[in-house]
């Protein structure tokens, strides 16, 4: 087989290409499914809905974009372990807060398992889930509900193709047909 030297020093042979790496500002598609340690079912992309990204930009937890660095297209990894600190965070006891019933609007209806936005002192808008109710005493959780959970990703590597200048300029991918927000 005759090879041919490019200008990136790498010999390749003719008429072949190189598959595209994921490293920052590639668009990724990958299909997935989450389990927690035990085992359990906690999140997988739908038969022909992958999950797109842009890389290198946050969209997904620390690890897990860790852990896809350097794959290709049609590479697959299986029980990748993603530790609290490189996932959802550990379980932050500063955010797990008993109020009063009457922090609530009058109508609404509590249970556990809740979820609901609110106001931090410092005017912020954070997400927290209703975790216990005892009387007018509503204990309510700040953290992701990951949060202190290893991660544990099966993967496949659909697609990867170079991100759009629009792409990088907004930090996200886009679908097909181009910007929808």
């Amino acid at each position: 087989m005759v090879f041919k030297i490019l200008s990136d020093g790498l010999r390749r042979a003719p008429n072949k290409e190189i598959a595209m790496t994921i490293t920052k500002g590639k668009v990724v598609t990958i299909n997935y499914q989450l389990t927690n340690k035990a085992g359990e079912e906690l999140d997988k992309s739908e038969p022909n809905e992958p999950l797109v990204y842009l890389h290198g930009v946050g969209q997904l937890v620390p690890g897990l974009e860790k852990a896809l660095e350097g794959l290709k297209a049609g590479d697959s990894k299986a029980k990748i372990e993603v530790a609290p600190t490189e996932g959802y965070g550990e379980v932050r006891s500063e955010l797990i807060l008993k109020v009063g019933r009457d922090q609530f609007p009058s109508e609404t209806e509590l249970e556990e398992g809740m979820r609901f936005w609110a106001h931090t002192p410092e005017g912020q808008r954070h997400p927290f889930t209703v975790v216990g109710i005892q009387g007018d005493q509503i204990e309510i959780d700040g953290n992701h509900p990951l949060a202190g959970e290893t991660l544990v990703f099966d993967i496949s590597i659909v697609e990867i193709r170079d991100a759009t200048k629009e792409e990088m300029e907004h930090g996200h991918a886009h679908g097909p047909g181009g910007h929808h927000h």
